[in-house]
């Protein structure tokens, strides 16, 4: 029956892919529904836990703290790609996900106990200082999870496709993970009967479905059926390949400018809504992230189910590129004259909440799979190495200059000049930074379409 439901979204797909891309779209749909409910709890701990004006805190103090974290996971994820860049030289590409997801399952298991004492016994018991270094660690561990698995599960998942199966094999997986990601987010609806210790208890068990779905991939299908379209060539071990690649190769230059760029502009639009939400006096803002995630990914699911492939496969990957860019630019320029209307605070929220809806679904749906194939005609060290500093720190430089920009927008005590600051200068400073995604997203649209018909590598 699954089978049967397979081959009618996706019937490119050949028999001998269905066992391979099953089993990678299980290992997504656990790691993105990990990583969904750890990214909505990490927001919770820090707004409303972490900082509890109980234990002398000033009122919103995790509010301002966040730009400081998310200008700080730089850093922490640096130090983090040396590491996994380390890994990479030493282990094969499938044990890389019993050592790092092992890591992350300690650290989250501390954030589990803590956690379970400050509800059982009081966050008094915790103490001020500790309480509010579990949910710094969390909100760091989260960050640098999202960076540090996704990235490696594409590079993984990139070293054994060819590009005619991922045309039809990537949408299916991001169609999947998008399941895991709306029950994870689903999950904080659970917060009357689930503690949020409870829910990083169930984070922990999806981490294990991780690494046994790995382990089935690589002890179920054959060796000949896991290659990508290019040899990869046995490298020697060097901690500066990645970086020399790219900073020699103008193709992985515009490759890393759309993969990071959009960050900049999307953590400004979600600090703006984020905001809006935490300043309206009684709303459940719990909930509503909640609801944001669940939105979000069931409209990624119903585009990746019913959109992605025909895209890719009509007109191209040029055009999928560039899709993106233009959505995001048209949400904020019609979010902005709708703001600029004067709505109230609750109508400006769900509007904001549209916009952010509809950018990061577009995200996830077509911008995801479609960047992923950008690294199929590269080496190995490309894959692994280039696309980790890409992925984990350029995506999280560009998470913290969005930071950083929120942040000098943001006027402590001023909730009201702090939100039209967001919305005028964010606005103006996002649409900049998309004019230049734009350029480089069409010469690697371009430079892609080139490698492919020429069967060349960028090594």
């Amino acid at each position: 029956m699954i089978n049967g439901v397979i081959n009618f979204f996706y019937p490119d797909l050949r028999k001998e892919e269905l066992t391979k891309f099953k089993l990678l779209a299980a290992t997504f749909l656990f790691t993105i529904g990990t990583y969904w409910l750890l990214r909505l709890l990490k927001d919770v701990v820090v707004y409303k836990m972490a900082f509890p004006e109980t234990l002398g805190w000033v009122v919103g103090k995790g509010q301002q703290v966040v730009p400081m974290l998310k200008t700080a996971s730089p850093f922490v994820v640096l130090f983090a790609v040396g590491v996994y860049t380390k890994l990479v030289d030493m282990f094969e590409k499938h044990k890389l996900f019993y050592i790092i997801i092992s890591f992350f399952s300690v650290i989250f298991a501390g954030m589990t106990a803590v956690l379970f004492i400050a509800e059982k016994f009081g966050p008094e018991y915790v103490g001020k200082w500790p309480l509010a270094i579990a949910g710094i660690v969390g909100y760091l561990a989260t960050e640098c999870f999202g960076s540090l698995v996704i990235a490696l599960f594409w590079s993984f998942t990139v070293s054994v496709t060819k590009t005619e199966e991922a045309k039809s094999g990537f949408p299916f997986i991001i169609a999947l993970g998008q399941i895991g990601a709306i029950s994870g987010s689903a999950l904080l609806f659970t917060g009357s009967v689930l503690a949020p210790w409870s829910l990083y208890l169930l984070a922990l068990i999806f981490m294990l479905c991780v690494i046994y779905a790995i382990y089935t991939l690589v002890t179920t299908v054959p060796k000949h059926e896991m290659v990508s379209d290019k040899e990869e060539k046995k490298s020697k071990p060097d901690f500066f390949a990645g970086l020399r690649l790219l900073f020699t190769q103008p193709y992985l230059v515009g490759v890393f400018v759309v993969s990071t760029f959009y960050e900049i502009a999307k953590v400004i639009v979600d600090y703006q809504m984020k905001s809006q939400a935490v300043f309206i006096p009684g709303f459940d803002f719990t909930w509503f992230l909640g609801v944001f995630g669940v939105a979000v990914n069931t409209l990624s699911f119903v585009m990746a189910l019913l959109g992605t492939k025909h895209l890719i496969k009509r007109f191209g990957i040029r055009f999928c590129l560039l899709l993106y860019p233009i959505v995001f630019a048209t949400c904020l320029i019609v979010l902005f004259a709708y703001y600029k209307t004067g709505p109230d605070a609750v109508n400006l929220l769900w509007a904001t909440f549209t916009a952010m809806m509809i950018i990061t679904a577009t995200s996830y749906a077509v911008n995801n799979p479609t960047k992923e194939m950008m690294y199929i005609p590269t080496s190995k060290d490309a894959k692994f190495k280039t696309k980790g500093v890409i992925d984990m720190i350029g995506g999280r430089c560009g998470k913290a200059g969005g930071a950083q920009v929120s942040g000098m927008l943001n006027v402590a005590g001023n909730p009201v000049l702090s939100i039209a600051n967001l919305m005028t200068f964010g606005t103006i400073i996002s649409l900049g930074i998309i004019g230049v995604w734009v350029l480089a997203a069409f010469y690697v649209g371009q430079k892609n379409v080139q490698l492919v018909r020429d069967n060349e590598t960028i090594e």
